[in-house]
């Protein structure tokens, strides 16, 4: 069995840019590559879940959100592919909700098609959807604050238990086992 992180990319892994259609407007966040590259030495699987809503709302294609995605890659300067899977929610929150967070669907089927252990799986974003998403699948959950909440926006949300880092950065140094030294 296998571990995984399940990572929002608008306001996680880059600066979120509403509706954002054109790869030109792509910036990674800061320490986002090297988190990643950390967390794949640690074991771990990357699975990109995004919602689009602008494809729903008739704002932009699903292409445009995949060529949005391929930046990203690209931008993030490791190994392609970069991500197991990657799940582009493209309803709107008039639509019935499928894929769409706060569904956790896509987490669900990719612990069944990967066999990853739920109990060394997180969900990571920057929303309360994220973290709904993640509760409902019955993974581990982390906020950051590098997208629509702050540290007190996430206090005010109160969900308790929840753990709230700075960056993507700062939580997955949390998943390094402690290193020992011999006296």
């Amino acid at each position: 069995m296998s571990k995984a992180l399940f990572l929002d990319r608008d306001g996680t892994l880059m600066l979120d840019k509403n509706y954002l259609a054109d790869p030109a407007g792509v910036e990674i966040l800061p320490g986002a590559a090297d988190a990643l590259r950390s967390a794949r030495s640690l074991g771990y699987k990357l699975f990109l879940f995004t919602n689009q809503s602008g494809i729903g709302r008739g704002l932009y294609t699903l292409d445009d959100a995949e060529r949005c995605n391929a930046r990203l890659e690209e931008l993030l300067g490791l190994p392609r592919p970069v991500f197991d899977d990657i799940c582009i929610a493209p309803e709107s929150s008039e639509q019935p909700l499928q894929y769409r967070k706060p569904s956790p669907r896509f987490i669900l089927e990719s612990i069944s098609r990967h066999s990853l252990d739920r109990d060394h799986c997180w969900m990571v974003g920057d929303r309360e959807a994220d973290i709904e998403a993640g509760l409902g699948a019955k993974i581990h959950v982390a906020a950051v604050c590098t997208g629509k909440n702050s540290a007190e926006g996430w206090a005010a949300l109160g969900l308790p238990g929840v753990p709230v880092f700075a960056n993507l950065a700062e939580f997955v140094a949390t998943l390094a086992p402690p290193t020992t030294t011999k006296p």
